[in-house]
């Protein structure tokens, strides 16, 4: 029998450099500092809720908008840091991670021969998912070394065509933060378009240096025309949760939901009432969050300071990019693959997220361990 005929809709699509990183890494032995999720445990008082919600008879659909209670919430604490006061009911949605809000987001907006900006290195899902909506990605390079946006390039881009810019603060995977000056150049470049706007910010509460969040919640102008995801799995160690949410004006929430109901429909019911019932009762969770990621943040740049590696501290995330010019002049994707079969640690090249050829020589490595796990690998590092 004949294999049916098909022509891909992501021909130039492979497995994702995250999958692949941690299943080398698996496969050798080595240290995982390439893919971005915690080696320790979410709040035991979040876990407890979970196991209270699992025997409590909250096992069935929840609201495919996601429990009134954990959007709620979200809406008091967009309050309590943004000054945004938003409608919890029509403005919030629940999502299963932030992948399938940035997913259904660019599915509710973009459609066939729109155009979208994004700026690389790109994180690695926005590309495929304006790919099945008909859609063409624009990909504008970050200035080097601070990976800033270039407002005059962007301003040059744009066209009748473009459909939606997704920015992406604090960014993964450079760790760079937009301030709220570059808001309002974003402001003053799309105030002349029909352009949408698209906000990750998944990293919101991992900014450091006494540096504060710059979210587009704040900014009036750049609201009215947005979906801004954030992410439970970041804030509270629980990425495999894969918990999420939208946040958009009514009108495009009312959209988003019609593609986010026929995506993944609603989210696990016991761990959204542990998350609402956390929230509720553990306010200073995600404001203390800067502080412990900046302590390990600061203590594996300590560590690896004495290598022949050189970096500039990360402005946010969970991520730090280390410069591997001065070890030898293998491109990333080479060293990294080198870096975890022969060494044993494992970490993240730059250049897959690009469109472009990038002359740096830059691999990602998460600090989202615990010490010891930092400290192991930071004492390989140290002796190449």
């Amino acid at each position: 029998m004949n294999n049916p005929a098909y022509a891909s809709k992501l021909p130039n699509v492979g497995t994702t450099i995250f999958t692949v990183m941690s299943q080398l890494a698996q496969q050798h032995g080595a240290l995982n500092l390439s893919q971005g999720f915690p080696d320790f445990d979410p709040p035991q008082a979040l876990m407890d809720r979970v196991t209270h919600h699992l025997k409590s008879g909250h096992n069935q659909y929840a609201p495919m908008t996601g429990l009134p209670e954990l959007r709620q919430q979200i809406a008091v604490k967009i309050h309590r840091l943004y000054g945004n006061e938003l409608d919890a009911d029509s403005e919030i949605t629940v999502t299963s991670g932030a992948t399938e809000a940035l997913f259904s987001a660019i599915q509710t907006v973009v459609t066939s021969g729109d155009e979208v900006i994004v700026f690389d290195p790109a994180y690695d899902s926005y590309e495929p998912a304006v790919t099945l909506a008909g859609g063409r990605t624009i990909h504008i390079p970050l200035t080097t070394p601070d990976f800033r946006i270039d407002w005059d390039r962007l301003g040059k881009a744009i066209t009748s065509k473009t459909r939606l810019v997704i920015i992406n603060s604090p960014h993964n995977p450079t760790g760079a933060v937009l301030d709220a000056a570059d808001l309002d150049r974003l402001a003053e470049v799309l105030s002349r378009t029909d352009a949408m706007l698209l906000s990750d910010e998944v990293y919101e509460h991992i900014v450091f240096d006494q540096a504060k969040h710059h979210s587009v919640l704040t900014h009036s102008d750049l609201w009215r025309r947005s979906f801004v995801v954030s992410s439970f799995g970041k804030t509270y160690h629980a990425t495999g949760w894969k918990i999420g949410y939208c946040v958009a004006p009514k009108q495009l929430s009312s959209e988003f939901r019609k593609v986010h109901q026929y995506n993944t429909f609603a989210v696990a019911t016991p761990l959204q009432y542990a998350l609402a019932d956390f929230m509720s009762e553990n306010e200073e969770h995600h404001l203390e969050l800067p502080d412990f990621y900046q302590a390990k943040r600061d203590l594996f740049c300590h560590l690896v300071e004495p290598s022949r590696f050189s970096f500039v501290p990360t402005r946010g995330t969970y991520f730090q990019l280390l410069d591997y010019s001065a070890i030898t002049d293998e491109t990333d994707t080479d060293f990294a693959n080198r870096l975890t079969k022969e060494i044993g640690v494992a970490a993240i090249p730059i250049s897959v997220f690009c469109q472009e050829p990038i002359e740096a020589k830059l691999l990602r490595f998460c600090f989202a361990k615990d010490d010891d796990t930092l400290k192991k690998g930071a004492e390989i590092l140290c002796q190449i």
